[in-house]
């Protein structure tokens, strides 16, 4: 990843979670949390990983979230970003949270 594309996937993380936060009215998706963000290098896609609070909810919340990218492309392209254009945005579920607590449990095991 170059450095401009690397800027772009910080910026876009912390505006994307600023939007989830304060605009979305949705109660689940403001539970959402944002792990990373991925920008193909012609900056037209960006892959968006979360996480969420309640593990049970996750198919709800990333149906949520497909369902609100629109309105969460638009509060982006509001926002004076230095960026020329907005890219697709694709919402992705962040399992490596759940991969280290089970290699944190299967160790804790282990020592016991």
């Amino acid at each position: 990843m170059s450095i401009k594309t690397k800027r772009i996937a910080s910026l876009l993380m912390e505006e994307i979670s600023d939007i989830l936060q304060n605009e979305v009215n949705d109660s689940d998706i403001r539970f959402v949390t944002i792990t990373d963000c991925k920008v193909d290098a012609d900056l037209t896609l960006a892959q968006v990983y979360c996480t969420v609070l309640d593990e049970s909810k996750k198919d709800k919340c990333l149906h949520d979230l497909n369902e609100a990218k629109g309105f969460i492309k638009t509060e982006l392209a509001k926002r004076k970003l230095e960026i020329r254009r907005i890219p697709d945005l694709r919402f992705i579920y962040d399992e490596s949270i759940e991969y280290a607590s089970r290699i944190e449990k299967i160790i804790s095991e282990i020592n016991e």
